[in-house]
């Protein structure tokens, strides 16, 4: 059963994201939301610019943003189960992260990069797997969840 994260890094911030860590903290999200392999999911860290462009282009804001989710499941609630497509892997989706949108955040934050980059990867992959922030209450559920997976990765950042 294969577990697949793949990880593209932009040229520029190669050697500011570790992909051995960011793929340990996607899989320990999905583990702890009972996600079974097999399953693919794809996360790239790219500059602010590519980031806006693709929030216009698709989200229809356009401004830039932190981060951003394309699922290719249907989205339920999150707790709905998911269907196998036939050929038996879970296709999740893409999250799309702006490395320089984290460092800003992470200084207003007062924490570090690598805090908010985790923060970050596992918001992403929260909205993969179909929770929301649009409504008080899912926006209560993601964020506590968000923390309780933050507080199992930490304090490695």
């Amino acid at each position: 059963m294969t577990e697949e994260i793949s990880i593209q890094v932009e040229k520029t911030f190669h050697n500011l994201i570790d992909k051995k860590w960011i793929r340990r903290i996607a899989k320990n999200v999905l583990k702890s939301e009972g996600i079974p392999p097999p399953f693919e999911a794809s996360l790239v860290f790219t500059c602010s610019e590519t980031v806006q462009k693709l929030n216009r282009d698709y989200r229809g804001g356009d401004r830039p943003t932190d981060v951003l989710a394309f699922y290719m499941l249907h989205q339920q609630e999150a707790e709905s189960s998911f269907i196998l497509p036939p050929d038996k892997t879970l296709h999740l989706g893409e999250v799309i992260i702006s490395y320089p949108q984290a460092a800003t955040q992470a200084e207003e934050q007062g924490h570090s990069v690598q805090k908010e980059l985790a923060l970050l990867t596992i918001h992403g992959i929260l909205h993969l797997l179909g929770y929301n922030h649009k409504e008080p209450e899912g926006e209560n559920k993601m964020r506590g969840r968000e923390k309780e997976l933050l507080e199992e990765v930490g304090p490695s950042y």
